[in-house]
């Protein structure tokens, strides 16, 4: 057994579970900014019910967002304690800022708008669940700006066989840090704006609170669309350009760009292969990607033949990945916009199918999430810190590989019982329904 392989498949595990939660809990909490904003200002009981509902369930994802965010920080000192000494100076100050500027925010706020309603005023009810918002919005900032150095390492030397920061805001603001970060933020949102959807559009169909539903259902269609259609542009767009620029191995990876070209073409789609590097299959559209990238149809974009051998990103799964995320992109602008026309035509609520569709597309943001992740990290491969330190040269050399493979088969126990706790209370929640108010909780 390789332990080098299988530190990295435990820290996939372990950042693939938590990783689904931080999404949900940053986009449900922009919309609950929304909803209780509404409440607050149209004194209307349906956004009460609405934010009391889809409160409890942030609450839940909070929490398990929390529980699988610890293991991963200990993971640094166990399995990757040579990358922990290459980049120790300059990962502490954002992981530092995320737990003193960020959590600390996000976990005050959100107690006080959890057990603060009718407690304290609407006007400061509605700001903790903003500060909830910007808390969990900030944390997910500098946790993107130690991922993004990572990707392209700026304001260091490097002196006695370690990284060392010279410039915190060069750190800090590195190439990838901004597109990185509004093209994860806006994917959050995505994954928020589905959740609410899906829930609602399961309260109409089941004919619980319908009218309440309703009211979720709209909000949180508007808001899908917008961010659905900003994460294709400029979002998307602006990250990919960054990643061609400053990663050309990991773009061409991304793209099946396996020999250089001028006016390369953007594949639609192809079943990329190994051993020689080859799309089979490929639908191209002749020069768009030079066109994306330089805006020039007929400019040069470097193929995976101009690199070293042992510096080339595994092929298949980098193609693959990326391209199951932007196909996912394409539905959620697809479905949004569907359901929104039939919205303005007075059709959306009779058409029973369409709401199913949105029950079932819950999950497929958070999937679209974690397909981005692994086009990110694997495209980045054999490099842990890009250029400075490999993978294979990053790990423990005093753990063994069978203390990681039974801290692997340890932890997908518990994370298979985390994961079916979280789905039945979940669940028992979503079946429940919003409660009906008391009198003092109507808005008035």
């Amino acid at each position: 057994m390789d332990a080098v392989l299988l530190a990295r498949l435990q820290f996939a595990l372990t950042i693939g579970f938590h990783f689904i939660f931080p999404p949900l809990s940053i986009g449900l909490a922009w919309l609950l900014v929304i909803f209780e904003a509404l409440g607050w200002k149209k004194k209307e009981e349906a956004y009460v019910k609405i934010g009391k509902f889809f409160g409890k369930i942030l609450g839940l994802i909070f929490a398990m967002g929390v529980a699988t965010g610890i293991v991963m920080e200990f993971q640094f000192g166990t399995n990757w304690a040579e990358y922990s000494k290459f980049v120790g100076d300059v990962f502490g100050a954002p992981l530092a800022a995320e737990g003193i500027f960020a959590f600390f925010i996000e976990s005050t706020f959100l107690g006080l708008y959890l057990f603060g309603r009718n407690k304290v005023s609407k006007g400061i009810h509605w700001f903790s669940i903003f500060m909830v918002a910007l808390g969990a919005t900030i944390s997910a900032f500098w946790i993107l700006v130690a991922n993004s150095w990572q990707q392209t390492p700026a304001g260091y030397v490097i002196r006695n066989g370690r990284a060392e920061l010279t410039d915190f805001w060069a750190a800090v603001f590195n190439p990838s840090t901004l597109p990185r970060f509004f093209h994860t933020f806006d994917a959050s949102l995505i994954s928020g704006a589905f959740l609410v959807l899906g829930i609602s559009a399961y309260l109409i169909l089941k004919g619980k609170e319908v009218e309440t539903a309703k009211k979720a259902f709209k909000v949180a269609l508007i808001f899908g669309l917008i961010v659905s259609a900003l994460e294709v542009f400029p979002f998307g767009h602006e990250h990919s350009r960054q990643v061609a620029l400053t990663q050309p191995e990991k773009f061409a990876a991304t793209q099946g760009l396996y020999t250089t070209q001028s006016g390369a073409p953007i594949a639609v789609f192809a079943i990329p292969v190994d051993n020689p590097p080859e799309l089979k299959a490929p639908i191209e559209i002749p020069g768009l990607l030079s066109w994306l990238v330089f805006g020039d149809i007929s400019a040069e974009l470097k193929g995976i033949d101009q690199f070293p051998q042992d510096e080339i990103p595994p092929l298949f799964l980098t193609f693959v990945s990326y391209h199951n995320m932007v196909l996912l992109g394409v539905y959620f602008i697809f479905i949004t916009s569907l359901a929104t026309f039939l919205y303005w035509k007075k059709k959306l609520w009779d058409k029973k199918k369409v709401l199913k569709i949105f029950v079932w597309s819950v999950p497929l943001p958070v999937i679209a999430c974690q397909l981005g992740w692994i086009t990110a990290e694997v495209g980045r491969q054999p490099w842990i810190v890009y250029k400075l330190l490999r993978t294979s040269e990053a790990a423990s050399i005093t753990v063994s590989a069978g203390e990681i493979l039974f801290s692997i088969i340890l932890f997908g126990v518990i994370y298979l019982l985390l994961g079916s706790l979280f789905l039945y209370v979940l669940f028992k929640e979503v079946k429940h329904g919003p409660e009906p108010l008391q009198n003092k909780e109507v808005a008035a």
